[in-house]
């Protein structure tokens, strides 16, 4: 699954030889992973036949389920969530006599159990259920997705079964663990495609004008991997190792989906060369669909890639370089999971991060091999602080977590599975060599083929690849929680070489004196000036290490560790000193963790100034993107004190405006994807900050796009209309609203309202929320909204959606709901939004479930601290060195 996040990527080795698995070996002797079901029943296959009917919302199905009874029993239990049973029988072996079973549903387990009259010996059985559903119209279970086209309104159907969702059309034994082969049909109208996880293998005509079509037997999976799609579809294809790819999208939008499907075919053979297994099912399809969801962007059903069509399209009237990317990180995170998570699947959710974090790291790899151009190398930074940021609140939990509850399942998909997962994976990989991960990655999938497994079965791969101790460094990062902070206590030049002295404690945003924990951190040191670098082991908190050369000492050179440092003032002077000639990743490094450690106060909050100051005008454009959202950042700081942010606003204005005139306003032939990026960043960046030039400019190419086609092209569209929005009165809201009204490209008209809700004017803010609980904008783009209106109103839109909480739980996946209402909130600096948090928790989430709940508490303290103790030192440092 994928958040769309674009992250660094690593240099992937190529070349190998690939070796096929072509059928499942016999599976593993069970383990006794954590399940919610009783153990006396596993099932080997499911026959599914699904007749939907969208026009009602509800489905008809049959399923029969070959099972195995593995201890004497009088019931089945399985999970089913609203599910209305007909008929249930149980039948032993292919020719047995059929007993009717009594049905029982709890609705809160979300299970049914049938019982018989008579007592079921251990052996093979078919499971016969005949029973209704309903077709939802949020991406939970089998769901609908209305969307406009050139010919009127239309709906498709949709699935979404991760991570306890298929429960919703299928009664099944739906955990990881229990993985089965699938066969479905389905009866589909005329003139309608169905896509699922295989090819069609036989279509039927039907005597009422449908067609029955059956699809090819899957491989042996997990329950939340099958996919169902339905629709007015078209599908492009091509093919690539034995593999036939497609890309199946609304009609008349095929042409949208040519970058995906040339990323695609890239993808595949890096894939199958990396992993030394060839990808094994005859076709892999990338399913476009209009909406989008609070929860995910896409969905790695095996064989049928799931993906919102703003993830994997491309409209040339509105799409970005920004987008581009997306796009093609997106398809690389989930075709990475056709390995990690659809092959080899983790036994519990415990262990997701086994799927999540390594196809983001995947993603970031496959990014630097396939588009170096981009220089995605590093946003490895990046990734690694959006991880941090969530790791440093007491709120925070291991890479390897406990998981109870569906809920808690569903929380699990955050920055610490994916992001600290992914720097984590960085992280050792750098510390073994990437010739030893790849050996220990391709050993852990031959060996785990269509099986389940833990954490521990990977990094005993990777340590007997190495040849080198990893499971207890993995464990220090995976098992235990938080950041480690590698002090930098002296660095003493002697002779031609430095004396690095190192301690290690624990960097902490709300726990500044808890007593720290203790990792073994890999460490990679380099001095300014000099090409090598040597590695360390911080074992027992401290290490003593000479570094070639005399120049300022770089810790974490190459960013590939995951941990904060902090230098001695004198040490951290030099650095600043040399900003502009150290590797621009370094500058990244040191300007992330100057800021982060200035804020928590281990640090003058002002450094930060400092690098910035430092930086030159031929900076790599993605350090100059850094300080602008820093700049940013400080600015949302002093919300509501109008004259210190006015002043502060007037040095950034004075760092960045030289650098946008250096980029200016169109793009140059030739010129670097990062330029175009820095470009739309510094035009919103400067916008927020009240450049009265940049605003005229925005509001110049708006009002001209009818009379001059050079004016807004595709490039800068979005980013005009966001500054557009930002700043509109009600009358240039109007009009953004009746051109949302009015467009029927899907993806371009779910931008503008979400564009409506982006407004700095409070009122139309409101305006905006009372918009997005009618029907008009659609029932996906509703919490979308309110989602914008909370980045600019925190306060605001939580309150609303209290006030509103019926209605908006109807417009949230149910799968996101503990979450999204606590997001609103998060952004708040105002005390008294903790109390009112407190208490929706309270009334409306679990004891267990309201980790989401506490860290927006941890991040609205945060904020006000902060204001209170940060600000003064920028307030002073800007009053003595803007100019």
């Amino acid at each position: 699954m994928h958040r769309t996040l674009i992250s660094a990527a690593v240099l992937a080795l190529a070349g190998l030889a690939i070796q096929p698995v072509m059928a499942a070996p016999a599976a593993a002797p069970a383990a006794q992973a954590t399940t919610q079901l009783p153990r006396s029943a596993r099932p080997a296959h499911y026959d599914v036949s699904i007749t939907p009917d969208a026009a009602r919302s509800t489905f008809e199905a049959k399923v029969t389920i070959t099972l195995d009874v593995l201890t004497p029993t009088d019931s089945i239990t399985l999970n089913a969530a609203d599910l209305a049973f007909r008929r249930v029988t149980l039948a032993a072996g292919a020719g047995g006599a059929p007993m009717t079973a009594t049905t029982s549903v709890d609705a809160d387990a979300q299970t049914a159990t049938f019982r018989f009259a008579r007592p079921i010996a251990p052996g093979r059985y078919r499971l016969a259920l005949d029973y209704t559903g309903l077709i939802g119209q949020q991406a939970v279970g089998l769901f609908s997705l209305d969307y406009d086209s050139a010919d009127g309104k239309k709906r498709a159907l949709y699935t979404q079964f991760e991570n306890s969702d298929a429960r919703r059309m299928i009664p099944s034994w739906d955990e990881p663990a229990y993985k089965a082969s699938f066969t479905l049909e389905a009866a589909i109208p005329a003139g309608q495609m169905a896509v699922s996880n295989m090819p069609v293998a036989k279509t039927t005509a039907l005597a009422d004008g449908r067609s029955l079509v059956r699809f090819a037997q899957t491989p042996k999976m997990s329950t939340y991997l099958l996919f169902f799609g339905l629709g007015e579809f078209d599908r492009v294809t091509t093919k690539v190792d034995g593999t036939e790819l497609g890309v199946v999208t609304p009609k008349g939008r095929a042409a949208q989906a040519a970058f995906a499907l040339d990323a695609s075919k890239s993808l595949l053979v890096e894939y199958n060369r990396y992993f030394g297994v060839h990808y094994p099912l005859p076709k892999l399809d990338n399913i476009a669909a209009p909406g989008r969801s609070q929860f995910f962007s896409a969905m790695e059903n095996w064989g049928a890639i799931f993906t919102f069509e703003y993830a994997i399209l491309l409209d040339p009237a509105i799409s970005t370089q920004g987008d581009k990317q997306i796009v093609f990180v997106t398809a690389a995170h989930e075709m990475a999971h056709q390995w990690f998570g659809n092959l080899v699947t983790m036994q519990w959710w415990d262990d997701l991060w086994l799927n999540e974090g390594f196809a983001s790291w995947m993603e970031s790899r496959m990014s630097e091999r396939l588009h170096p151009e981009w220089n995605t190398r590093l946003n490895a930074v990046g990734v690694r602080e959006q991880a941090m940021e969530r790791d440093s609140v007491a709120t925070t939990h291991p890479v390897v977590q406990h998981v109870e509850t569906v809920e808690q399942a569903s929380q699990a998909f955050d920055d610490i599975t994916y992001l600290k997962g992914e720097s984590v994976i960085r992280m050792m990989e750098n510390y073994v060599g990437e010739q030893a991960w790849r050996n220990g990655v391709r050993a852990y999938m031959r060996e785990h083929a269509y099986k389940n497994t833990v954490s521990g079965d990977l990094w005993r791969q990777v340590e007997r690849a190495a040849g080198k101790p990893v499971i207890a460094i993995a464990h220090d990062f995976t098992l235990q929680p938080g950041v480690p902070l590698i002090r930098v206590a002296s660095a003493d030049c002697v002779g031609s070489s430095t004396r690095v002295e190192l301690t290690q404690s624990e960097f902490s945003r709300d726990l500044p004196d808890k007593k720290p924990l203790r990792w073994r951190v890999p460490v990679t040191l380099q001095a300014a000036g000099t090409s090598r670098q040597v590695r360390t082991l911080v074992s027992n908190g401290k290490a003593s290490v000479s570094v070639p050369g005399c120049g300022a000492v770089i810790v974490n050179a190459g960013q590939s560790g995951y941990y904060r440092t902090l230098y001695a003032p004198k040490h951290f002077g030099a650095l600043a000193a040399g900003f502009g000639s150290l590797a621009p990743i370094d500058q990244m490094g040191l300007l992330a963790d100057s800021w982060s450690l200035g804020l928590a106060g281990l640090q003058p909050a002002s450094d930060f100034l400092a690098l910035a100051n430092a930086a030159t005008l031929g900076a790599d454009p993605q350090v100059w993107g850094k300080v602008a959202d820093v700049f940013r950042t400080i600015h949302d700081h002093y919300a509501g004190e109008r004259q210190r942010q006015q002043r502060f606003d007037t040095y950034a204005l004075g760092r960045l405006a030289p650098v946008m005139k250096q980029v200016g306003w169109d793009a140059r032939a030739g010129e670097n994807a990062t330029v175009a990026t820095l470009r739309t960043g510094l035009i919103q960046t400067l916008s927020e900050l009240g450049d009265a030039a940049t605003i005229a400019e925005a509001r110049r190419r708006y009002a001209a796009q009818a009379s001059d086609p050079q004016a807004l092209p595709a490039a800068l569209r979005k980013t005009v209309l966001v500054v557009v929005a930002t700043r509109a009165d009600s009358a240039a809201w109007e009009e953004l609203h009746r051109a949302a009204k009015a467009e029927k490209s899907p993806m371009i008209k779910d931008s503008l309202y979400e564009l409506l809700a982006a407004p700095a004017d409070p009122v139309l803010a409101r305006r905006a929320m009372d918009l997005a609980m009618t029907d008009e904008p659609g029932v996906t783009n509703s919490a979308a909204m309110l989602a914008q209106v909370s980045q600019r109103h925190p306060d605001l839109a939580f309150d609303f959606a209290l006030a509103n909480i019926a209605k908006v739980n109807e417009r949230v996946d149910a799968t996101s709901r503990s979450r999204f209402f606590p997001r609103l909130a998060a952004g708040s600096s105002n005390p008294a939004t903790i109390a009112k948090l407190e208490a929706y928790a309270g009334a409306n989430l679990a004891a267990g479930s309201r980790r989401d709940a506490d860290t927006a508490i941890a991040d609205i303290r945060d904020r006000v601290k902060v204001r209170a103790e940060r600000l003064p030192a920028i307030d002073a440092w800007v009053s003595a060195n803007a100019k």
